[in-house]
């Protein structure tokens, strides 16, 4: 038995002894447990250790130890019901569909995640450039609130168009730059227009800047420009968040024709526009339209984006675009915020966009996220006829299906995760009631194609 599961097993007959005496009954010495359960002293000392922490003994110095009142041991279960009232009706979430349903399995083939599985990653490069930024003199300095500026001009030439480093601000990934978005540009209780559906926890973050969001249906083309000046005009709403370039989860792109017609109709109304162009480098090897942001001279948008979808998870960097007095405000909550990002990322996030190697990884990607595109539509088609794949997407990480009249996609996906595989229900990609049941099936996260074939098998 090794020291761990030794102590364990005292912790467990002293606790069933503390349940037989009486509170401020004394427990044998620490020389009579050592002699009775043939253990070392350490081992006693934790045991007894651990039963302190859970409130059963107590100890006094040069007394022993002692059985602890009930009162006191009642109190280690803790209530926490108060916090109910006091948190009010502040929803951040926590009902997440997808968190509901719990951590899959062991062994679960992963068609539900939004970041590129590690064989995608270019984790040579991500590795070299944060070994290189730690070794700079100035690594672990304190950054300017608005970012390293070298890093600024490289998203601000990246973006295009007129924008400038002077525009930019450097936030911990895109999810940080879109709760900032929300709580800089509209005040809790007003409306957001959101199209429908849309990224699940962009709602959630909306909700927890205490925006009601207001969804405006897509079509193929992308958000519908009549439906959308509809609803700026019978919501009043000032703000409106948008992925013109391949949409999560549909992969639907704006078209060219609505582009400019959206940021008019937001500018007429007075309204924001958050743009999300978090897939902008997740394209499979088509053209790629410019972001609204490029030609916009108003100040109208927003924009935000990220390494973090096209590298590795925890490349937490991203930017906002921003021009006009709301600069200042997104700069402002930096500061209550968390003062500046973590500057060896910012760092490493210069070494990485300077390389040679990144413009290579993304050639690599696009082409391997297009194979696998291909591969997960066809395998779907032929494992659920019955389905219907909204469109094979140009860009981003993500099928978006159908399911056949009368399913229930909590049900398909639970019955998916019973056959191993995970997939993601579609209701939570809806602010308000869904049309009808879908489900999102990633193509990215698996481990190859193999694994991938695999997964969409068991959804048959």
């Amino acid at each position: 038995m090794n020291d761990d599961s030794t102590m364990v097993a005292l912790a467990d007959s002293l606790r069933r002894l503390a349940d037989r005496l009486a509170p401020g009954d004394r427990l044998p010495s620490s020389r009579e447990l050592v002699a009775e359960h043939q253990v070392s002293p350490v081992t006693v000392s934790r045991a007894i250790a651990r039963l302190v922490a859970e409130g059963v003994v107590v100890t006094r110095t040069g007394s022993g130890t002692f059985v602890a009142s009930r009162a006191r041991r009642e109190s280690a279960i803790a209530d926490t019901a108060w916090q109910t009232v006091a948190l009010a009706d502040r929803s951040v979430g926590t009902d997440q569909i997808t968190a509901a349903l719990g951590p899959s399995p062991e062994g679960t083939i992963l068609l539900d995640g939004g970041y590129l599985h590690r064989s995608l990653q270019p984790t040579g490069l991500l590795g070299s450039a944060l070994a290189r930024a730690a070794r700079r003199i100035d690594a672990w300095d304190r950054a300017p609130v608005a970012g390293l500026e070298a890093l600024r001009a490289m998203f601000a030439r990246n973006v295009g168009g007129g924008v400038t480093a002077e525009d930019v601000l450097i936030t911990s990934g895109g999810q940080g730059a879109l709760s900032m978005a929300f709580r800089a540009l509209a005040a809790p209780g007003s409306p957001i227009l959101m199209e429908s559906p849309t990224y699940p926890v962009a709602i959630e973050a909306a909700r927890a800047a205490g925006l009601r969001p207001v969804p405006v249906p897509l079509d193929d083309d992308g958000i519908r420009p009549d439906l959308l000046a509809d609803a700026f005009a019978m919501t009043g709403a000032r703000l409106l968040y948008c992925q013109p370039t391949f949409h999560n989860p549909t992969g639907t792109v704006l078209a060219a024709e609505r582009r400019r017609q959206v940021v008019d109709i937001a500018r007429a109304a007075g309204s924001f526009l958050v743009e999300d162009d978090f897939a902008r480098h997740l394209g499979h090897g088509g053209p790629v339209p410019p972001p609204l942001v490029w030609d916009d001279r108003d100040g109208t948008v927003v924009y935000v984006t990220s390494l973090t979808k096209p590298a590795a998870p925890s490349l937490r960097i991203g930017a906002l675009v921003a021009r006009g007095p709301v600069l200042e405000r997104l700069r402002a909550l930096r500061r209550v915020d968390d003062f500046f990002v973590a500057r060896p990322m910012q760092e490493a996030a210069l070494e990485i966009l300077g390389s040679p190697s990144w413009d290579r990884h993304l050639r690599t990607l696009s082409a391997a996220l297009r194979e696998r595109c291909a591969s997960a539509a066809a395998a779907v088609e032929i494992a659920r006829p019955d389905w219907t794949l909204t469109r094979i997407p140009a860009g981003g990480l993500h099928l978006w299906i159908r399911l056949a009249p009368g399913e229930d996609d909590l049900a398909v996906v639970r019955g998916a995760r019973s056959r191993g595989v995970a997939v993601s229900p579609g209701r939570g990609n809806f602010a308000a009631e869904a049309p009808a049941a879908y489900i999102r099936v990633g193509f990215a996260a698996a481990a190859d194609h193999a694994e991938l074939s695999e997964g969409i098998r068991r959804l048959r």
